[in-house]
């Protein structure tokens, strides 16, 4: 009797210990299958191109998937400033409509004034021109993934924007692309509503883009910014 309950507590245990093996075996292979279809920002240091992921056509390929949107990425782990406040962005690498009608006053609120939390007269980039068709462009001189927007308005006098919409491209040979909402319509964001806070407006899923506009939808006053913009990176460095 003592030998048949052995038998039957031995195989209990065995049962059991299969049923262990085979849940761990499930459970690693459904983690296993997340992680393959999970991809995350991979832009670390200075290179923030340097990723592989899925692109918007489901193929997977190295750098800019070829939409510019990242569409397995939500959002960025970690921003990092491009530069515009720091200067590493130049003067000539942002540009505006008709800038060689910027002369006597207005050279000195140029399209490269547009930098976050400058001060003094010329603070601000001030469009000439005020009308829907105006627009603040960013040569990033390379493709680099772009994932918000930070803006002021004019330092000294009650102006910026109050909302705006958002293009890109990664190569001037191409068309430029409308930033969509999740229905499919393009995506207006709210900027200031004061000269000094800071608004920030993440991407998700980010921009891979060589160049980013900035399209005034409405203003106060008159069409007047002071930007950065923020690079995607997979570890805060």
């Amino acid at each position: 009797m003592e030998l048949s309950v052995r038998h039957v507590l031995l195989a209990v245990l065995l049962v059991s210990e299969g049923l262990i093996q085979v849940r761990s075996q499930e459970e690693q292979e459904v983690t296993e299958a997340w992680e393959g279809k999970a991809c995350k920002c991979d832009c670390d240091g200075e290179s923030p191109t340097d990723f592989t992921s899925i692109n918007s056509y489901g193929s997977s390929s190295k750098g800019a998937s070829s939409k510019g949107t990242r569409e397995c990425m939500p959002e960025c782990p970690y921003h990092k400033a491009m530069g515009f406040e720091s200067g590493l962005v130049a003067a000539e690498q942002i540009s505006c409509p008709n800038e060689d009608e910027y002369t006597g006053w207005f050279s000195s609120w140029t399209a490269g004034k547009a930098r976050l939390n400058s001060q003094g007269f010329g603070c601000a980039w001030l469009s000439k021109v005020q009308d829907a068709s105006q627009w603040l462009q960013i040569d990033l001189k390379g493709e680099k993934v772009v994932s918000g927007i930070l803006s002021q308005g004019r330092c000294d006098a009650d102006e910026w924007i109050t909302k705006y919409s958002v293009q890109y491209r990664t190569n001037d040979s191409l068309n430029w692309v409308y930033y969509k909402d999740a229905t499919g319509n393009n995506r207006v964001f709210y900027g200031n509503s004061d000269r000094s806070s800071t608004v920030q407006n993440l991407l998700r899923p980010p921009i891979v883009a060589r160049y980013i506009r900035l399209l005034p939808l409405g203003w106060h006053t008159r069409i007047a910014v002071r930007m950065e913009l923020l690079m995607c990176m997979s570890k805060c460095t």
